[in-house]
């Protein structure tokens, strides 16, 4: 049976042997103010979703979980197991990538593509600024403003900062700051 970890540990040995690599791995992200938790993110120039979805899931849940993760990500690519695959494709919106993962002979998990992932057309700026953390917000904000008060909330600077950003340049502004605090959590 494929569960979650395992599917998981195999996803980020992947990822990390990609070419290109990506600039930082980050697990568990927190979406949407909370609403949603991507199991993994892999930030290349931009923040790319993975929802994983193991043999003991229900992937019914990317129904619910798929409307903050297009908000939040430009793209986004669901890993699931032969169990769920016919489903996914049903239900999975039809931008979403899919991955199918395996076990081969070898006992070794594989991934095999279903389906390549598009850009989301749902893509809102100021939503996806709320996964990053004030502190994160707030250092871009000092950039394009210096009237930026330091007790200014979260949704404030979201919106200031989606006014000044078309949606490709924050995203890659989003992929900077979290490629960012990838790197200070690693050095801690």
């Amino acid at each position: 049976m494929l569960n979650d970890s395992l599917i998981r540990a195999a996803l980020l040995t992947r990822l990390r042997n990609a070419h290109p690599k990506p600039k930082a791995l980050i697990e568990e992200l927190r979406v949407h103010n909370g609403n949603a938790i991507a199991d993994v993110v892999a930030i290349h120039s931009e923040a790319h979703c993975y929802e994983i979805k193991g043999d003991g899931d229900k992937i019914e849940r990317i129904a619910q979980q798929g409307l903050y993760y297009d908000l939040a990500f430009r793209k986004v690519t669901l890993v699931t197991t032969s169990k769920h695959i016919v489903k996914a494709i049903k239900i999975a919106p039809s931008h979403w990538g899919i991955l199918e993962a395996k076990c081969n002979s070898s006992n070794r998990i594989v991934f095999k593509s279903v389906r390549q992932v598009k850009k989301s057309a749902a893509f809102n700026k100021q939503i996806a600024l709320l996964t990053l953390w004030r502190n994160e917000l707030l250092d871009i904000a000092l950039e394009l403003e210096e009237k930026v008060q330091s007790k200014t909330n979260r949704d404030s600077l979201s919106s200031l900062i989606s006014r000044a950003f078309g949606a490709q340049e924050l995203s890659l502004t989003i992929g900077k700051a979290l490629v960012l605090r990838s790197l200070i959590k690693d050095q801690a």
